[in-house]
């Protein structure tokens, strides 16, 4: 069966058992802020395992498309994937674990006809009841059934809170004469296999059926669901590798044109060389796997997620390297990615320009950063380490030593950077504290310390085996991989810590299911005005029955008005009242699926459970945010129209003063295509079109091509919102507040179109009255710019550029004034030889550090051999810098390393290079001191030479 096969056949098995077949919801968790990234199939039906919301249906299956960050580093051996797809099925609160297990036999048997003999099972350690169905249901004799503890047999939470329960595994043995050829062989066996010292592989889990039972909050306790669930995941992958009778993953129908594109493109047979092999399974797997996450709307980054897709992106161009591939490639694996996969998944056909063009981008930066680690490497590291052992032989002492070494660093701080300079400085000046001068220089001029190689890596993507490679080849043993790994495990520990973050939300909640209260009724599409009873209140994270005034108080009506903030549109404000007592609504939250929370202030008199109230909402504001909604969504349909279909909402604010809409894509707008999304948009606002909206499943609304935002979670009955004059302009799944006409929205003036990330743009417009308020506050600039410059407004820009042209004019005569006046000056600075060195030293009077500079480098030419040192308060903060001729810096001087400590003196620092340094400071008065003070310090320099 191919990969296509095998998904199909499991979900209408399934779905021949009562099963719902449903959607694989996005890689980015939809309304979960407990994970990085969707890494398990029952991600999407958390909030029903948890009661927060209805499904669908009781029994549900889909193919779910997963991602585990804590496989990346591992990806390239035959078994470990980061991107896979989990095939499940599940109860919500329906069957348990008898049918569970019969289901699952049934299906590898029957419908996959695999081999009953091969099929072992395991069960978690006291599960007695699920080791008896496997025997009595299943007829899986005792011996092939194992007992496990929690590390094997218990799965989740997905992150470190949510639903959990010990699980049973089938696992499908490939024969005795594979693996470790032991007679205690058995599922989860790690026995060593003879010949190649790795972990025996008879074994395949190849399905896991968890009786989802508990909630484990984040102190890690556990108390039962509302019901028993069940959540079973087989991977697609895995079923391919048995099914077809295949060693590994890589060589299954899934990937095997992947691994022959990459292997195509090298010019690499996959099979003949270990190492190849390694590198190809590396660029198929994340070729794959970054395709996905970009179709889901993630962008390269460096934090949360967009890191995780920088890294792999990056490390498949790292392994590509390794097979010779200097060009651009991973967007040419990745449209085979698209081809391959495009039938299961329509989503990258649509987005294939979208996904390629942002993979080139990031394979281009990171070619842009090779650009500039190599030199870093090559012409500031190597030579720093190789010049060691002639700095510190001159070193009398640790003070000299560190002069020395700071003196070398300096001379190189050019291609390594100021930072870098200071770590490897640091790093020998401290060892040598701790073992001797001689062993730690020897230990620097041998190779290249853990933490250089480490930056080398994670700042300019240099893996460290060409670190290595380029510093032999210059004459060093190597890099130092003990604090390299150590580097790199520090870093896994925080990647791991980012993965596995999550809300610790359940105890809020908790507090409002503890309430026993229904959906709140939400009557707001219709009405702004309703009675209501107040069914429950919470003052201080606690039940209450009253509440007085001036307390904040969180109410819970029996039907209500109030929007709350959902899908970007801020919550309602308005007022609740019962006779002369009144609370003002601040906001409207909703905390659990369905219930509608006002936090609300008591500004007169009392509240009780159980009162009859009068809700009203401020008309006025919900007008305006209803205006800027609809706007987003003409907006959405517009950006569509102009750029490409590759542009998806990614975060949006609706808010009634503005609104702001994040969406994919590469590159700046044009101003020419802000404009023509603005035009296109008003276009339709005074076409005056129809806003209708209905309601049907999340399902027939994808179906018919309805949008859906990845960030929101959706129930499975849905309201559609439709801007249509004639054919459909724009069709979303929105449960948000609208206009019943576009033109009631007035005009739409796009204020800013700016970038937010790689790959992702953000507009922010107005609308309304506030877009009106905006054109008045902009004429009257205009006239009082016209007024000031006594200009008609047509003949405004002409002025302007009059008065520019006269000003750069005006400005170039003060310069040359500026810059005669500095001759003066520095002729008569004080010239001098400090232990027989030429010093020209002094204070000079300059509106800018450039002229400070232009003096240096006049001074610097003119004594030929020597040192400047000039200081200059400039607007109001005192300025300094040296500079030093070429011999000088040949015979050891640093002239960043001078003006550092100097500028202590007037409460400053600095640094720079050997032949230039700069400094500034808070004490204007001590800059005479400063001065005196570097001069000083060649005096030192001189002495510790002789």
């Amino acid at each position: 069966m191919t990969g296509d096969e095998i998904r199909e056949a499991f979900l209408s098995f399934f779905e021949g058992k009562g099963h719902l077949r449903i959607p694989s919801s996005s890689l980015i968790p939809g309304g979960d802020p407990t994970l990085l990234l969707t890494n398990a199939g029952m991600v999407q039906l958390k909030p029903y395992f948890t009661g927060e919301m209805q499904p669908p249906g009781r029994r549900l299956t889909s193919s779910q498309k997963c991602f585990r960050t804590t496989d990346v580093g591992q990806v390239g051996d035959a078994t470990h994937l980061t991107f896979f797809e989990m095939l499940g099925n599940f109860s919500v609160g329906d069957y348990f674990k008898e049918d569970a297990i019969r289901f699952a036999w049934e299906f590898v048997t029957e419908r996959l006809g695999l081999e009953p003999e091969r099929i072992w099972a395991s069960v978690f350690r006291d599960d007695d009841e699920a080791f008896e169905l496997w025997t009595s249901r299943t007829g899986v004799p005792a011996e092939r059934i194992r007992r496990f503890g929690e590390e094997d047999n218990f799965w989740g939470p997905a992150g470190s809170e949510g639903p959990c329960g010990p699980c049973s595994e089938l696992h499908y043995d490939f024969g005795a004469d594979r693996g470790c050829l032991r007679s205690d062989c058995g599922p989860n066996c790690e026995n060593k296999m003879p010949g190649t010292g790795q972990t025996c592989d008879r074994f395949i889990e190849m399905w896991n059926l968890v009786f989802m039972q508990f909630y484990q909050d984040a102190a890690g306790e556990r108390t039962p669901l509302p019901a028993p669930n069940i959540d079973t995941g087989m991977g697609l992958e895995r079923a391919a590798v048995i099914l077809q009778g295949k060693r590994s993953i890589y060589e299954t129908d899934l990937f095997d044109d992947l691994v022959r594109s990459a292997a195509g493109l090298s010019g690499r047979t996959y099979g003949e060389d270990p190492d190849d092999d390694y590198a190809l399974r590396v660029v198929a797997e994340h070729a794959r796997s970054a395709a996905f996450l970009i179709c889901d709307g993630v962008v390269p980054g460096n934090g949360g997620r967009n890191y995780v897709l920088r890294r792999v992106i990056r490390r498949a161009i790292r392994y590509g390297r390794k097979l010779g591939l200097e060009d651009p490639f991973l967007s040419q694996v990745a449209e085979v990615v698209i081809d391959r996969m495009g039938d299961a998944y329509p989503d990258l056909l649509q987005r294939r320009e979208f996904i390629l063009r942002v993979m080139s981008l990031e394979e281009e930066r990171f070619g842009q950063a090779l650009r500039t680690g190599l030199p870093m490497l090559e012409e500031g590291l190597v030579p720093f380490h190789l010049g060691l052992a002639d700095a510190a032989a001159v070193a009398k002492d640790e003070a000299g030593l560190r002069a020395a070494v700071e003196g070398l660093a300096a001379r190189v701080s050019g291609s390594i950077g100021d930072a870098l300079e200071q770590q490897v400085v640091e790093a020998v000046v401290t060892a040598a504290a701790e073992r001797g001068t001689s062993a730690a220089v020897d230990e620097a001029r041998r190779r290249l310390s853990g933490i250089e190689a480490f930056v080398l890596y994670d700042t300019y993507g240099l893996p460290p085996e060409l670190v290595e490679e380029i510093a032999q080849e210059r004459g060093l043993e190597g890099i130092g991989w003990d604090g390299f790994d150590r580097e790199m495990e520090a870093q896994r520990e925080r990647a791991s810590a980012s993965a596995e973050r999550f809300g610790g939300e359940f105890d809020v909640v908790r507090v409002y299911q503890e309430l026993g209260l229904e959906e709140t009724t939400f009557l707001g599409y219709e009405t702004l005005e309703s009675a209501a009873v107040i069914v429950g209140m919470v003052v201080d994270g606690a039940q209450s029955e009253r509440a007085v005034e001036g307390q904040q108080v969180e109410v819970v009506l029996s039907d209500t008005p109030f929007y709350a903030e959902l899908g970007g549109q801020v919550g309602d404000t308005g007022t609740i009242m019962a006779g002369e007592s009144v609370m003002e609504v601040e906001d409207a939250q909703a905390p659990i699926a369905g219930l509608t929370v006002h936090r609300c202030r008591v500004t007169t008199g009392s509240f009780n459970v159980g009162d009859s109230v009068d809700a009203r909402v401020d008309a006025r504001r919900r007008a305006s945010v209803a205006r800027n909604h609809t706007t987003t969504h003409l907006l959405h349909a517009t950006l569509r129209n102009v750029l490409g279909f590759h542009v998806q909402q990614h975060g949006s604010l609706v808010a009634p003063d503005r609104l702001r809409f994040d969406f994919t894509h590469v590159s700046p707008l044009t101003r020419e295509e802000l404009l023509e999304v603005q035009r296109l948009a008003n276009e339709k606002i005074r076409e005056n079109v129809a806003v209708v909206w209905h309601e049907t499943t999340y399902r027939e609304a994808v179906a018919d091509g309805a949008l859906a935002f990845f960030g929101d979670r959706y129930g499975d009955r849905v309201r559609v919102v439709e801007v249509a004059n004639g054919a459909p302009y724009s069709v979303e799944v929105c449960g948000g507040t609208h206009v019943h006409r576009t033109g009631d929205i007035g005009f739409c003036h796009i204020v800013s179109e700016t970038g937010i990330g790689s790959g992702l743009r953000r507009i922010e417009a107005v609308t309304g009255s506030s877009a009106e308020a905006l054109m008045l506050e902009q004429a009257a600039e205009l006239e009082s710019a016209t007024g000031l410059l006594e200009s008609a407004p047509g003949e405004l820009v002409s002025r302007v550029e009059g008065l520019l042209s006269e000003l750069r004019s005006a400005n170039r005569r003060a310069d040359s004034l500026e810059r005669e006046l500095l001759k003066r000056q520095v002729a008569e600075l004080t010239r001098s030889e400090i232990e027989g060195v030429p010093v020209v030293s002094g204070m000079l009077n300059v509106t800018n550090v450039d002229f400070l500079r232009e003096a240096g480098d006049w001074l610097r030419n003119d004594i030929g051999s020597g040192i400047v040192i000039l200081g200059a308060v400039i607007e109001g903060r005192p300025a300094m810098m040296a500079m030093a001729t070429p011999d000088i810096v040949q015979r050891g001087f640093d002239a960043g390393g001078l003006v550092r400590e100097a500028a202590k003196v007037m409460g400053g620092g600095g640094g720079g290079r050997a032949d230039l340094g700069q400094a500034g400071g808070r004490y204007p008065d001590k800059l005479p001191d400063a001065i005196r003070a570097a001069e000083e310090g060649v005096r030192a320099w001189r002495e510790a030479q002789s």
